[in-house]
């Protein structure tokens, strides 16, 4: 089956709290925008009962309501939508192509949001309840709805133990399963000895999960001895699953760089490092992973890529100039030196008709400045027949008259 083809000027991949807020800036930069989103639109904040640490909400939100607001705001903006799978990305040519079941979508720029997925234990009983039916992976989210409850953490990580003490504020009682022997942990010995000091906190050595039980909600927890093979079921409200986190970065395997735990690596700009492709929101190599820090990223991205595309519709259009004489004035606005030769650049351009001159500024954006190799500010760049003739970084008046000659 032949697979029929759309052009987006931008595709982002996951539907997220990235991926939608990478989606309204770019929507509202009125570039044409697809987001491909596997499962629910959201993503995994749509699984959290409450989130109360959103700002801009002092009385709390459900993530799926949170969520459905942004989504809206995208659609508001003329996003368009698709859900379902990505199946392979090509990047290596300006033109990015995105492929599904069905369509090759192709867009001048690509913005990876795909997030996720907590570790599971792969217990029996697990799926049943999962996010919103008494498993929990976020303890910053869920912390305040288990007040005076008991709580379980499997783990015994940095994550899992510092979320540990986290809960301890909240919950009457956190029993933690840790599968080493007694008085072995995997985090730091600071945490460690501020778990085995909590009094609210409680560990059950050498074990792992054999099952979860419920009635629609969770309810017990069967832990497995594994020197005795003893079977301890643990009544409880919530357990939390702290044994590691999966980035959604299968595709992108050895087309996009990425850390030894498969995260995306990227600049401050979200930028990867290949051009015109940018990652945001989980999917990358970060300090902390909430809706809050992936709205952040998206909106850095979105930015990004409307400033991405203007400038390589402004490198090809007009610094190439179709091939012809073409003089770049590369400055920052901010600098004196800078601004003293405006009006010189102003005098070479009345008195050169036949050459495009173009002010590049870097104030806001140093795309345009990379992509003429100019590190040094000012610069001149001459090109002619779409190749750079040459570049003068220490400019007086004459420099300015004699770069073409």
């Amino acid at each position: 089956m032949e697979k029929k083809t759309e052009q987006y000027d931008v595709v982002i991949i996951g539907g997220g709290a990235a991926g939608l807020t990478a989606g309204i800036y770019c929507g509202r930069a009125r570039l044409k925008t697809l987001i491909i989103e596997k499962s629910l639109m959201g993503g995994l904040a749509t699984y959290t009962n409450e989130i109360e640490n959103y700002p801009g909400f002092p009385d709390g939100s459900s993530g799926l309501e949170l969520m459905e607001l942004f989504h809206k705001q995208a659609k508001k903006f003329n996003v368009n939508f698709k859900m379902t799978d990505v199946k392979s990305v090509d990047f290596t040519s300006e033109v990015k192509v995105v492929e599904t079941f069905r369509v090759r979508y192709e867009a001048k720029a690509v913005i990876v949001t795909s997030g996720g997925k907590p570790r599971l234990t792969n217990a029996k009983g697990e799926a049943e309840f999962l996010y919103d039916k008494g498993i929990s992976f976020c303890a910053t989210c869920d912390a305040a709805a288990n007040t005076d409850k008991e709580i379980m953490v499997i783990g015994s990580g940095d994550a899992a133990i510092e979320e540990g003490i986290f809960l301890t504020k909240f919950a009457k009682k956190v029993h933690v399963s840790v599968m080493h022997d007694t008085g072995k942990m995997d985090c730091n010995e600071i945490a460690k000895a501020d778990a085995m000091q909590n009094p609210k906190m409680s560990f059950i050595w050498n074990t792992v999960v054999e099952e979860f039980n419920g009635n629609g909600h969770l309810d017990t927890v069967v832990l497995r001895n594994l020197k005795t093979n003893e079977l301890i079921p643990v009544p409880v409200d919530t357990c939390f699953i702290f044994i590691g986190y999966l980035p959604n970065t299968e595709i992108f395997k050895d087309v996009l760089p990425m850390t030894k735990a498969g995260y995306l690596v990227t600049n401050e700009k979200m930028e990867t490092s290949i051009p015109g492709v940018f990652a945001a929101g989980d999917v990358r190599d970060k300090f902390l992973k909430q809706v809050a820090t992936a709205v952040g990223d998206g909106a850095i991205a979105g930015y990004a890529a409307e400033k991405y595309i203007a400038e390589s519709e402004m490198f090809e259009m007009q610094i190439l100039n179709h091939g012809r004489p073409s003089l770049a004035y590369v400055y920052n606005a901010i600098d004196a030196t800078s601004r003293a030769y405006l009006s010189v650049i102003e005098g070479f351009e009345h008195e050169h008709p036949d050459i495009k001159v173009s002010r590049i500024d870097v104030y806001k954006s140093d795309g345009l400045a990379r992509r003429l190799g100019v590190s040094k500010l000012p610069s001149l760049v001459y090109i002619n027949n779409n190749k750079i003739i040459r570049k003068i970084d220490d400019i007086n008046d004459l420099s300015i008259q004699q770069i073409v000659e």
